[in-house]
């Protein structure tokens, strides 16, 4: 059975969720028949990469907020990724185009690793407030799930993997996903957000019994 998750790196949510999903996962009889395949999304696709701001300036320049009010938000956010094991560090998370990132996903799933790049670059963005837009931040993270480090560099030197980006986005207006994290399940069932792993549970059991009667 096959789980495709469209997910955007600096999507506080879409770590959240892929907590959740794997809480839920582990409590599926049938875990080891399920292929979980990782889709790229873009929630600002125009972002430029800037070091030097933190997410608070952000959010309160891309919402009309107040510092304040962003801060608070984001606080808010990490209390809820703290409350499934996750820690986040959002004063320290930067600006950065996703694009590339996405792009290192892909190779990774050429190489059956795809989910561990996800859980890199989630913890690089959330956690560790790397640059996931850097080049050789992206090498140092593939390198540590023993992908090749000259491979990445030269994959991100060029413009591949951009169609399959490309492809991942256009097929999520096509299944119109509105925002991730988006998780679909067996081509059949949708869940939309970083829903209890109670939810997934139940959607998992249900798609499994559906695809195994017919």
């Amino acid at each position: 059975m096959k789980v495709e998750i469209w997910s955007d790196v600096m999507c506080p949510f879409c770590y959240i969720g892929k907590r959740k999903f794997e809480n839920a996962l582990e409590q599926f009889a049938h875990k080891d028949e399920v292929e979980v395949v990782w889709k790229s999304f873009q929630l600002n696709p125009d972002m430029k990469t800037e070091e030097g701001k933190n997410i608070n300036q952000y959010l309160a320049e891309a919402k009309g907020w107040s510092i304040e009010k962003a801060k608070e938000m984001n606080d808010h956010v990490s209390g809820i990724a703290k409350d499934i094991g996750l820690t986040y560090h959002l004063d320290k998370a930067v600006v950065a185009n996703s694009f590339d990132a996405h792009r290192f996903s892909h190779l990774a799933k050429k190489y059956g690793k795809q989910n561990d790049a996800e859980e890199k670059l989630f913890e690089a963005y959330f956690t560790d407030g790397k640059n996931t837009a850097d080049h050789q931040t992206l090498v140092q993270l593939g390198s540590e799930i023993g992908m090749d480090a000259t491979e990445i560099s030269t994959v991100l030197s060029s413009d591949e993997f951009t169609d399959e980006v490309n492809q991942d986005i256009y097929e999520a207006q096509q299944v119109g996903v509105r925002g991730v994290p988006f998780f679909v399940l067996g081509e059949k069932y949708a869940i939309s957000g970083a829903q209890e792993s109670s939810t997934f549970l139940q959607a998992l059991n249900k798609t499994w019994e559906e695809i195994s009667s017919n």
